[in-house]
């Protein structure tokens, strides 16, 4: 269904965060980045995150108007990672932004209150003073070692659990997920698990997101 800008509520958005992919087009092996978005969110892709950290801004831009239509027509949040005035300027409907990034409390200031903000968490802590600075959800991880983010702290199953019992705000678990490891959430009280090469590195997309929603609907009540 297709969806305008500012339009999220806080259940929309624990909703979407489901199955919550991470581009990176250092999978695409000559394969363009918006056709895969294109077949993940086919294949139930539930939310999409912009990540890439080796793009200039110009190029950033250009990827989110083309990855950003194929979200709207079908009801998916497009948020891009830690460019706070990028997102501002390509009309996103928001960021996702780290412990080392653009502080929550700021991206909020220069979006508005319709924009989503998620912010990074690894501990307890970080999680509170996050809610308390206006994030609308938490990436929390990394769950399992990944190459993806090889300096991501490592997150216990049960420092997950204790994070997702402590806030108000959703949680989407991340870091090392893939259909066979999703067991990782069982029990913790997250709303979703974050994937990147899960999603972006498979040779069908569509097939893998597929996979993933079915082992999430086992894990995720």
């Amino acid at each position: 269904m297709p969806r305008q800008r500012g339009t999220w509520t806080p259940e929309d958005i624990r909703k979407a965060l489901f199955l919550y992919g991470v581009t990176d087009r250092a999978w695409l092996r000559g394969r363009q980045l918006p056709d895969l978005v294109r077949e993940a969110i086919a294949g139930g892709c539930s939310f999409i995150q912009l990540r890439e950290k080796h793009a200039s801004a110009a190029e950033i831009a250009e990827l989110a108007r083309a990855i950003m239509p194929l979200c709207r027509a079908t009801g998916v949040p497009f948020v891009i990672d830690d460019e706070v005035e990028l997102a501002r300027t390509v009309g996103a409907d928001g960021v996702h932004v780290g412990q080392s990034d653009t502080a929550a409390a700021e991206a909020r200031r220069i979006l508005g209150p319709d924009a989503i903000v998620g912010v990074s968490a690894q501990t307890v802590a970080e999680a509170r003073a996050a809610e308390e600075a206006g994030a609308d959800y938490l990436g929390v991880g990394a769950l399992i070692p990944t190459p993806t983010k090889p300096d991501a702290v490592d997150v216990t199953a049960d420092e997950l659990a204790r994070i997702c019992a402590a806030v108000q705000i959703p949680v989407v678990g991340i870091g090392g997920l893939h259909a066979n490891t999703l067991d990782v959430l069982a029990g913790s009280g997250a709303a979703g698990g974050a994937v990147v090469s899960a999603l972006f590195a498979a040779d069908n997309p569509r097939a893998a997101a597929q996979e993933l929603v079915r082992g999430l609907k086992r894990i995720i009540v």
